[in-house]
């Protein structure tokens, strides 16, 4: 248990940070989720412009500190080419 008022304050600054980026990763998950989506329906045009907006969150996830920059750079290389394949 904290005893000092600075590790008290520390806790609820962790708590707060966390909460934060849980919804930033969780709202990048949805953005790549509705690429895949779109690639399983097989329809292009839905998928690249999916893509498009998935990839400024992904880089923003980096920028942010909540996801790591080689993660973002495969996970952008790996669904870049689920859509070119279409």
């Amino acid at each position: 248990m904290a005893n000092t008022p600075q590790a008290k304050k520390r806790i609820r600054r962790n708590a707060n940070r966390a909460a934060i980026n849980g919804a930033r990763v969780s709202r990048i998950r949805s953005f790549i989720k509705k690429v895949e989506a779109a690639c399983e329906a097989g329809d292009k045009e839905a998928a690249a412009a999916a893509l498009k907006a998935a990839q400024p969150e992904m880089a923003r996830g980096v920028a942010r500190g909540v996801l790591h920059k080689n993660t973002v750079a495969r996970k952008m290389s790996r669904l870049t080419r689920r859509v070119g394949t279409l």
